[in-house]
């Protein structure tokens, strides 16, 4: 009897649940057995969840990865092609008759459809008499797990993370080494050709395979963790940890991640600047939370259920001007024009950027949300859910509404020489440093760069008043 892993949103060998468990189980006397996996193309369905051209290949080049290493281990990586998850159960059922099944072991995921997905295939393989075994292996704390005083989800990340660290010393989470080998290497499947729809991607942002995400993850501890708290807002710096993509999709956990941090700071490593980092891990599992405990969140509905209210503006040319980088705001446009030609965006222009649109343009969130995920190669459903409702002030711990980035202002404390949009809006290139951050502000606009779309001021008293007229 086969026991079989079903890779889904963690594609690497290193501290994945299912496959230890799975190779455990095998290796038991009683149900000794073989080991199979399998990893599910769902084209159609990553087009309904605005997955982007570069997500696509990043995941196919790594799921080819992942084939290479299972095959050292003697484990059989099979890739089965589907259209949407509803057609994934008949392809997965078919695989498991074909190759003796007797368990099926995955890990979660928490988007609304995935639980659905999940919830069905247990219904339907429980009639057929084939076990499944889920684990929760996605967040350093376990869903669930986190929970006020009260028993009830966090809204508000502070609280969240100071019992998140608290459960973290407690519990002390160690990452899972690779399994043993249980056979002599073997010849993997490769996945060959791309959907169409995806073929048109950016060069790749960072290696491929888990060995490469590893190095990543050594090289910005030991270089730039320990400048991060005061370097990470300058996006002209290269001072973040561009691990995004490996943990988006799986190939690096977010227990390997905060273990590795611990180990830099019990090396010596600038506790404030690491502190910093750890505290990203920890709004990554806060959001992941949240989708978990309210599904509605990845159900295009607000986490503040009095925000529906909102009247948002009609799109019109100025979502296009947004989303092409021609606003005439210099650090909004080079940031836009960063993601569109690489597929990733500094983090804070992701602020900038989501707050611009929702809050000058009053453009509903949703619409940032979903092109978002069209472009980054990091789009994550949970962090970028919880990034936009925080622009946008309808989610949890959200920026208050009256709470607005002034643009003009970031640009000129977080990119002081105009190093960054000379980058990304090449037209401006030869301002000096005061104007290039508002070159609408005295003398000729370089010829062809749009003067703004919006007044900055305006925009934002209109903003507030949507926002205050809900409480009346």
């Amino acid at each position: 009897m086969t026991h079989l892993v079903w890779f889904r949103n963690d594609l690497r060998t290193a501290d994945n649940a299912a496959l230890i468990a799975a190779c455990k189980t095998a290796s038991q006397p009683d149900s000794a057995g073989g080991v199979r996996a399998c990893f599910i193309l769902t084209p159609a369905q990553w087009q309904e969840h605005d997955w982007s051209p570069a997500r696509v290949h990043f995941v196919i080049a790594h799921a080819n990865a992942l084939a290479a290493e299972l095959a050292k281990l003697g484990i059989p990586l099979s890739f089965i092609y589907a259209q949407r998850f509803s057609d994934s159960l008949t392809a997965l059922e078919h695989h498991c008759r074909q190759h003796d099944v007797c368990q099926i072991h995955f890990n979660e995921e928490y988007g609304v459809n995935e639980r659905r997905r999940d919830k069905a295939l247990k219904h339907r393989f429980d009639k057929l008499g084939l076990a499944t075994r889920k684990y929760r292996d996605q967040t350093v704390a376990p869903v669930g797990d986190i929970l006020t005083g009260q028993g009830q989800p966090y809204s508000v990340f502070t609280p969240f993370s100071r019992r998140w660290r608290s459960w973290v010393e407690e519990a002390l989470p160690a990452p899972h080494p690779v399994p043993p080998p249980r056979h002599a290497d073997i010849k993997p499947e490769r996945i060959t050709d791309i959907s169409e729809g995806f073929k048109e991607a950016p060069p790749a942002l960072v290696e491929t395979g888990e060995d490469a995400a590893h190095a990543q993850l050594e090289r910005f501890l030991s270089e730039d963790g320990s400048a991060y708290k005061e370097q990470r807002d300058f996006p002209a710096f290269n001072a973040t940890s561009l691990l995004s993509p490996y943990l988006a999709n799986g190939v690096l956990s977010g227990r390997q991640c905060l273990s590795a941090a611990r180990q830099a700071l019990a090396m010596g490593g600038a506790p404030e600047g690491l502190q910093t980092w750890i505290n990203e891990i920890a709004w990554r599992d806060f959001y992941i939370h949240t989708l978990y405990h309210y599904p509605r969140v990845s159900m295009h509905r607000a986490y503040k259920p009095e925000t529906e209210a909102l009247q948002w503006n009609d799109p019109k040319d100025h979502f296009e001007a947004w989303k092409t980088g021609n606003t005439g705001i210099p650090l909004v446009d080079a940031a836009m024009r960063q993601l569109n030609q690489t597929g990733w965006m500094h983090n804070r222009l992701r602020m900038v950027t989501a707050m611009f649109l929702t809050k000058n343009l009053f453009i509903d969130w949703r619409l940032g949300e979903a092109y978002f995920m069209s472009k980054l190669v990091d789009g994550f459903l949970a962090s970028n859910n919880g990034g936009w409702q925080w622009s946008a002030s309808t989610g949890t711990d959200a920026a208050p509404y009256f709470r607005v980035f002034n643009p003009v202002t970031q640009s000129e404390r977080f990119d002081p020489k105009g190093e960054f949009i000379r980058e990304w809006v090449p037209e401006l290139a030869k301002l000096d440093n005061k104007r290039i951050h508002d070159p609408s502000k005295g003398g000729v606009i370089p010829g062809g760069y749009p003067r703004p779309i919006v007044d900055l001021k305006e925009s934002r008293k209109e903003a507030i008043a949507k926002f205050q007229a809900l409480k009346n």
